[in-house]
């Protein structure tokens, strides 16, 4: 059962709006919008957050992202009613980019704790800078282990490097036991990612550390030749 994904806003237009934007990347994925107030002000609502729980299909669970301060709190009132409270997590990150994150690593089958991780990863710092190997490649120092697999891709897809691709890329690594850089940066941040501005033809340069280096090489590329399952 695919995981689900509540969207907690003040703004109900917001809410809605960064649902259907996820959806785009994500079709198979319950997304559930709570935002506003009951009447439609600006505002959070525990009345609208709960009954978008109780549309969550049973055995999926559901990974809560909310936008600012007290749709946290109401977010974690709501926790506090859930039937099984076990299976909803509360995840800390951007609305937007976390969403979308999240609803591609949920597509992609991943449980509530890798779509969780997958929304957080958006906004952590790049995951590199605890190993030093991979810091010494980021700085261009080529005295520390090289990475342990590698990979280069050209880009076929007619928008290139764009939200979505991104966002597949950055959602898919995020469960995978390997520090993993695109072209030198964080291959698990969807915005790091899309910083790269790269453009049909241009070559991905893939390094992987890890466990499961070769297989986030291999993930990449999968993508990469697909054309991300675009023109």
């Amino acid at each position: 059962m695919t995981v689900s994904i509540v969207v907690v806003s003040h703004s109900g237009k917001i809410a809605d709006g960064a649902a259907e934007l996820a959806a785009q990347m994500a079709p198979d994925v319950v997304i559930l919008p709570a935002g506003g107030t009951t009447d439609g002000r600006i505002g959070t609502s525990l009345e609208k957050v709960m009954a978008a729980l109780d549309q969550v299909p049973n055995g999926g669970g559901a990974v809560i992202l909310t936008d600012l301060g007290s749709a946290v709190m109401t977010a974690e009132s709501a926790l506090e009613f859930a039937e099984n409270p076990e299976d909803v997590l509360l995840a800390d990150a951007p609305l937007v980019e976390g969403l979308v994150a999240a609803a591609v690593a949920a597509q992609g089958g991943g449980d509530v704790q890798a779509v969780k991780r997958a929304a957080e990863a958006v906004r952590a710092p790049a995951r590199h800078s605890e190993s030093p190997a991979v810091q010494e490649v980021a700085e261009g120092s080529v005295t520390g282990s090289g990475p342990d697999f590698t990979g280069d891709f050209e880009l076929i897809n007619q928008a290139g490097m764009h939200a979505r691709p991104a966002a597949k890329i950055a959602g898919g690594l995020s469960s995978l036991d390997a520090e993993v850089q695109v072209n030198g940066v964080d291959a698990t941040s969807m915005t790091a990612l899309m910083t790269l501005a790269a453009g049909k033809g241009s070559v991905l340069h893939v390094q992987a550390w890890g466990a499961d280096a070769e297989r986030a090489v291999n993930y990449v590329g999968g993508l990469v030749q697909a054309g991300f399952g675009e023109p």
